[in-house]
């Protein structure tokens, strides 16, 4: 069975941040260590019950799914919207510059998601997790309600907009809670279930959007969304506790360095352990890390940790931490993050975009007929829990051994292969599938493919970066959804008339080639990662402009 321990060098938690180079497996014993070592405070989310957080980790992405639910959904039923507000029939001349002006409630609200972080993200880093989580998803309801009552096209954009802003917030506050209960050797899966979340909520809002379309009104997409994004919000208030937690290095390095207690000493002994490390079994570790009485798990620390305002927890400016995410393109490991994100997803809204006219022309689908060809999406995503998750450790895993027990974030790419191949193949069986009408299940086999490779790439892409830099990791998923939302929107604008122009096969042909060259880069990062990660630490730029504060250290 597998064991865990805190014993950590003294050197290794006093000097700060890494840079992702740790040793995670013990030199002596091939245990894995817990890192971030976790406090003798019981009010520390990794000293948490193993049930608990489980429990944080699915509300965590409940709430993902419902950011993307509205994002997407309701652009299955694009022609229904435009007949409700501009009156003009599929049938007149100005019926496709209709459908084009009405595009921009989802295109705006693409755009705000990522681009609203950046005043979001310096919130979140100095006053919690809790409350934004709390602000953005009772604005996101209201918001919610708002467009499914709206009669002027003003007042719909608006509503867009501002569901784009609220429901954002989720996208970049959801992975800095996750890393905040979960060890290191973990993230991997949880993530890859946060990203499969964000990739299923896309899917999930199109199918239950095109069959709420069957017998009702599109507004009744908005109706439902908004009693989901409720009650969803009221499980927020009343149980997703503050994650952000301030340890003291000094008070880790010797609690690591002493020796437990008399009675735990006995029980380590007589399993055969040394007494100076804290080791513990796999299902004991995420309730006992380090040991902790009963006495002491018993304390009301869910009355601090489910107040609306728990306090600062960082003295950086405000203003520091909203520039540092556009600086942060500068660095070549944060810039491939990106640009493989933003290919991946960014050719996804290509095919949302246009997907519901695509098929209606090519096999004569119903609106909820082309939505339910987002089932293959929805199982693709799925997939990529194991693609992104156990896959992704279990690489990372296998390297950290061969390396004797060191783990360097790049351990972890290799596990984007199964990106590198599936995301061109999917590109190609659409736009090929669509082109020269084959069956339709040929295009619907593309949907679950790129569903499949956005999960899996999303996720080793996004655990990579916030490996490389955790301390400023927020900034950091800031820049992958903001750069991400900007090359999403643009595209937007130009996928239509380069259909029109090259066809479907060679416009998505090369969107293919586009996404594999991209993806490849992984290859120099492997070999040279470390390097360019310790050679632009020293840069003057990263020095004045990125460098960050003492007290956003974690112990990584």
């Amino acid at each position: 069975m597998t064991k865990y321990t805190t014993d950590r060098a003294a050197e290794e938690l006093q000097h700060g941040s890494n840079l992702g180079h740790l040793r995670l497996r013990h030199i002596e014993t091939n245990d894995i260590v817990l890192i971030p070592t976790p406090s003798n405070d019981p009010k520390d989310p990794l000293n948490w019950s193993k049930p608990y957080k489980i429990y944080l980790a699915l509300l965590v992405c409940a709430a993902m799914f419902f950011c993307n639910f509205l994002a997407a959904g309701p652009t299955v039923a694009i022609v229904d919207i435009t007949i409700g507000f501009t009156h003009i029939p599929p049938t007149e001349p100005g019926f496709p510059a209709a459908i084009a002006k009405i595009a921009y409630f989802f295109t705006s609200t693409a755009l705000l998601q990522g681009t609203g972080n950046l005043i979001w993200m310096p919130l979140i880093v100095k006053y919690g997790r809790r409350p934004v989580y709390i602000v953005s998803f009772t604005c996101y309801t209201l918001c919610a309600i708002w467009a499914g009552f709206s009669k002027t096209y003003g007042s719909e954009l608006a509503s867009r907009i501002f569901i784009g802003f609220f429901s954002g917030a989720g996208e970049c506050v959801a992975p800095l809670t996750i890393s905040d209960i979960f060890f290191l050797h973990e993230r991997g899966f949880y993530m890859a279930l946060y990203t499969c979340s964000l990739a299923a909520g896309v899917s999930g809002g199109i199918i239950l959007s095109g069959l709420i379309t069957i017998t009702h009104s599109w507004r009744y997409i908005y109706y439902v969304a908004a009693a989901l994004i409720g009650g969803l919000t009221l499980l927020v208030i009343f149980t997703l506790p503050e994650t952000s937690f301030i340890r003291n290095t000094s008070e880790r390095s010797i609690s690591t360095s002493n020796k437990p207690r008399e009675k735990d000493s006995e029980e380590l002994n007589a399993a055969g352990h040394k007494s100076d490390q804290v080791v513990f079994e796999e299902e004991e570790h995420s309730s006992r890390a380090p040991r902790l009485g009963t006495e002491q798990l018993k304390q009301p620390y869910f009355v601090t940790s489910f107040r609306p305002l728990y306090g600062k927890f960082s003295e950086e400016s405000i203003f520091k931490i909203a520039y540092r995410p556009i600086i942060l393109l500068v660095l070549p490991p944060i810039l491939w993050a990106t640009l493989s994100m933003s290919v991946t997803i960014g050719f996804l809204v290509a095919i949302s975009s246009n997907f519901a006219s695509a098929f209606a022309e090519a096999y004569g689908f119903a609106a909820w007929q082309s939505g339910l060809c987002f089932i293959s999406g929805l199982i693709g995503t799925l997939a990529g829990i194991l693609g992104g998750g156990y896959l992704s450790d279990w690489v990372a895993d296998y390297f950290t051994r061969r390396n004797g027990g060191m783990r360097e974030p790049e351990m972890r790419l290799p596990a984007i292969n199964v990106a590198l191949i599936c995301s061109p193949l999917a590109l190609v069986l659409y736009g090929c599938g669509i082109e020269y009408r084959w069956h339709w299940m040929v295009p619907t086999i593309g949907l679950g493919l790129l569903s499949f490779a956005i999960a899996t790439g999303m996720n080793v892409s996004f655990v990579y970066v916030m490996d490389c830099y955790r301390p400023i990791a927020g900034e950091a998923v800031v820049t992958q959804l903001a750069f991400k939302s900007a090359f999403g929107f643009l595209l937007s604008f130009y996928t239509n008339p380069w259909i029109a122009s090259e066809g479907y096969a060679r416009s998505f042909g090369a969107m293919a080639g586009i996404s594999g060259a991209v993806i490849i880069l992984w290859v120099p990062l492997y070999i040279w990662g470390r390097r360019i990660r310790l050679a632009t630490q020293k840069w003057t730029m990263l020095q004045n402009l990125i460098q960050w504060n003492k007290d956003r250290e974690v112990g990584e």
